[in-house]
Order: structure tokens, then C-alpha cells, then sequence
């Protein structure tokens, strides 16, 4: 069993933002005050079984991971996690800024970058390279909930060495918004998601904040502890 309480850094847009309101109403978390929220109005009935469909989702709030949930290594604590993360945020660089789209990827459904972004892929890097000495070792369970016969070579050695597989050219940047579907309802339920998140109008969203949070136990989820501006060049 993992080690509690677990802590994850990522991106999560600002609590007032239209964007994670459309996405904490969705999957019915709010990540910021660490309770349920109702889901957004119609959803229900226009997506059959949508409760089911985002319970995954609901554990680690609405966010795109940037260093996956790790438990900390014993010489660790909380206090220097949040002091390296503030001196990390205050290194000028360039803030990543992505198109989104809302698509499918494997089962799943996801805001997604429109085309590559090289800064993107970079402050991705950093997280996990910079904070991986907080990160107590994989136990062997842990490896084989992972399911390793499912994982590329690659994938394998980036789990072994870093405690997660999808690191560096396997990393993918997305924020999920359904969980795991059959193949016959990910064009359906993709299309109904694609044409609410377009009323948002949102044509571009700079990936310009690093969020840290606690998952406390394995009944609860992820809940934000702190959250930093990145700083620009």
C-alpha cells in the first residue's frame, strides 16, 4: 500500500478561473477546499452513467500533473517541499502557453495541448528532476500496481529511476476530465465535452502555476496545501 499522506505537484488553474470551474464542476471536486461539489447543470442526463465516468478523476481534483503523487522519502518533510517549490517557482523562465482542445487519449478524455510546446515540455522535465529527492523509493508493490507487462521499456526504466513512467518523451500533458470509457462512447462523450468547454472561449491558457498538494489517506482526495505564481523571464 502506499505511504500517506501522498503529495503531487501540479498545474491546477487559479480558484476563480472560468477554466477550473468548468473542469471542478465537471468531475465534481473542488481541489481547493477539499469537498464535493454538484455537477454542472445537465451533465447528467446528457452523458449517461457520468458519476461513474469521473470518479477517478474526482480523487486528484481538476489539474494536469507535472511531478505524479509520491510519498515523501523519510528524511523529508512537508516544510522543506513547499521552500523548494517557492525557490523553484521564482526562477525566471518562459511560462508555457498552449491551445487547448478537448480529446481522447487511450480510454480516457482530456484538455490537451493543440501542437507541442517545447517550454511546456521543459518545466515538465524540471518538476520532475527537481523535486525527485523528496520522493521515497518505489516499493515493489507499488511497481506492480503499475502493471509493468502493459509498459514499453522505456516506460519501464522511467519508473524504476524516477517512481512514474509517463516522465520526459513519454510525458503528455493533459487535464483529465472523463475517466476510462469503451471504445463505442469515447466519440460520443468526447464531441458533448468538446462543445461545452468551447463556451468557454478559451483560446489560449498559459501554464503559468505550480500547485502543491496532500492526499491524506486513501479515502480522500487530493486537496490543495499551496500554490505559487511562476515567474517570467
Amino acid at each position: 500500500m502506499p505511504q500517506y499522506p501522498r503529495y503531487a505537484i501540479y498545474y491546477v488553474p487559479s480558484a476563480a478561473s472560468a477554466l477550473y470551474r468548468f473542469g471542478a464542476e465537471l468531475i465534481g471536486y473542488d481541489a481547493y477546499t477539499g469537498q464535493p461539489l454538484p455537477f454542472v447543470g445537465g451533465i447528467e442526463a446528457e452523458i449517461e452513467g457520468w458519476k461513474r465516468l469521473t470518479a477517478d478523476p474526482r480523487k486528484y481534483g481538476f489539474h494536469a500533473t507535472l511531478k505524479a503523487p509520491i510519498s515523501l522519502a523519510t528524511c523529508r518533510t512537508e516544510n522543506e517541499l513547499t521552500a523548494t517549490m517557492h525557490e523553484f517557482a521564482r526562477m525566471p523562465r518562459n511560462i508555457p502557453v498552449i491551445a487547448p482542445s478537448v480529446r481522447s487519449i487511450s480510454n480516457f478524455i482530456a484538455i490537451v495541448p493543440d501542437g507541442p510546446c517545447p517550454e511546456l515540455q521543459k518545466l515538465a522535465e524540471d518538476c520532475v528532476t527537481e523535486f525527485d529527492s523528496f520522493r521515497a523509493p518505489l516499493t515493489n508493490a507499488d511497481r506492480e500496481r503499475r502493471n509493468v507487462s502493459a509498459l514499453t521499456d522505456r516506460q519501464i526504466t522511467h519508473l524504476d529511476r524516477w517512481g512514474y513512467p509517463y516522465v520526459f518523451e513519454e510525458f503528455r500533458f493533459h487535464m483529465t476530465l472523463a475517466g476510462s470509457l469503451p471504445a463505442e462512447r469515447l466519440g460520443p462523450v468526447t464531441e458533448v465535452l468538446r462543445k461545452r468547454f468551447a463556451a468557454l472561449e478559451l483560446k489560449s491558457i498559459p501554464i503559468d502555476r505550480l500547485v502543491l498538494l496532500r492526499q491524506n489517506d486513501t479515502a480522500s482526495g487530493f486537496s490543495v496545501i499551496q500554490h505559487w505564481p511562476l515567474q517570467g523571464v
